[in-house]
């Protein structure tokens, strides 16, 4: 990724108001691009957008992507040059629960977020952020590449396979890479692995989960242990995000398709092996029991090969589980302090980005 590419360049992002797009909004700003942001209020209370006060560099836009006409108006007025779409449904547990709301949110809004693509002159690039959930997960124990086939078992695995099908299916009737001259636009996609990091205060998500026990001084309750993730900083993958973005933009079509954006494959842990990290990391006051309950279905294995993003733009991971879980446990000790939490993320992303 070059920094220099990104001073001026105007940016539609999805989502920015969640805990992936509110890393995203604050690098994007450090970078010196002019983002726009379009999304729901944030989520939760207290939010990393709120903390961080990501919304003082940018434009800021509440709304749903479920609307495709205030989408079409928002991307009008905003006239990218690069579109990143994140906003979504990302829960698993919850989509069990609301499954009209997450394929509605994940599906139709890619498609409509695509729509106002097609109407918006000027777009160059278009990056669609997906999930490593999105590939028919057949339990073993190697890497997903970008050509396994789209499945999904939850509703939320699912509709994540949806919006790459949605994706690949604009891709060749609308944005083909034969007719580039015509309608000027590369459109890829990104798939990421389980992201972490300070500021995420979602529910049914591990290190959060932890978080909010250590609080309460009880132990956090974990219901799978031996569960395989391919755990990495919210700053790895919007890394590969950005440097897709950049790819498509400079080279066109070129880089036009899926990629996966992982960690390495050491850093492919079990939950356990995470939670007792964590522990060991906090210090005094952190703990964890089993949750012996029924849950709904979750995957068990779960890895990403991306030897093609390595390859191909020059994309690798930087920091290990380690230097990972040790910056998510700085960050909120310093939150729990009073810290200026914009500064301490934007200090966290330089640090990141001359690593």
């Amino acid at each position: 990724m070059n920094p220099a590419f990104w001073q001026g360049k105007r940016v539609f992002l999805t989502g920015h108001t969640g805990f992936k797009g509110g890393w995203l909004s604050l690098w994007l700003q450090q970078l010196g691009a002019d983002v726009i942001g379009y999304a729901l209020a944030a989520p939760t209370t207290p939010s990393l957008f709120e903390v961080a006060d990501v919304a003082s560099g940018m434009q800021s836009i509440i709304g749903d992507v479920r609307d495709g006409d205030a989408v079409k108006r928002a991307m009008a007025a905003a006239r990218p040059d690069i579109v990143i779409h994140m906003a979504a449904q990302p829960l698993v547990r919850y989509s069990y629960a609301n499954p009209v709301e997450t394929y509605s949110t994940n599906v139709m809004g890619v498609v409509h977020v695509l729509e106002a693509v097609r109407a918006t002159p000027g777009v160059r690039a278009v990056v669609n952020v997906t999930s490593d959930k999105c590939y028919e997960n057949r339990e073993w124990p190697w890497g997903y590449r970008e050509n396994e086939a789209m499945g999904g078992y939850d509703p939320y695995s699912n509709s994540k396979g949806c919006a790459e099908l949605v994706t690949a299916g604009y891709r060749s009737s609308f944005f083909h890479a034969d007719k580039y001259a015509e309608h000027g636009v590369a459109l890829g996609s990104g798939r990421a692995g389980n992201v972490i990091g300070g500021g995420d205060w979602a529910l049914d998500r591990l290190i959060p989960d932890m978080l909010r026990a250590i609080g309460t001084g009880e132990p956090v309750m974990i219901r799978n242990p031996h569960a395989i993730r391919p755990w990495q900083h919210v700053l790895e993958p919007l890394s590969g995000y950005l440097t897709l973005a950049e790819k498509l933009y400079t080279a066109g079509p070129v880089h036009a398709e899926g990629w996966n954006f992982g960690p390495h494959d050491t850093d492919a842990k079990p939950v356990e092996w995470i939670i007792e990290r964590m522990t060991q990391e906090w210090g005094a006051g952190a703990s964890w029991s089993l949750d012996g309950q029924d849950h709904p279905h979750e995957a068990t294995y779960l890895k990403l090969d991306c030897s093609k993003a390595r390859g191909q733009l020059g994309w690798h991971p930087r920091w290990d589980i380690g230097q990972t879980i040790a910056k998510i446990v700085e960050w909120h000790k310093a939150c729990d302090q009073g810290a200026d939490m914009r500064a301490m993320t934007l200090a966290q992303i330089a640090t990141y980005q001359n690593t």
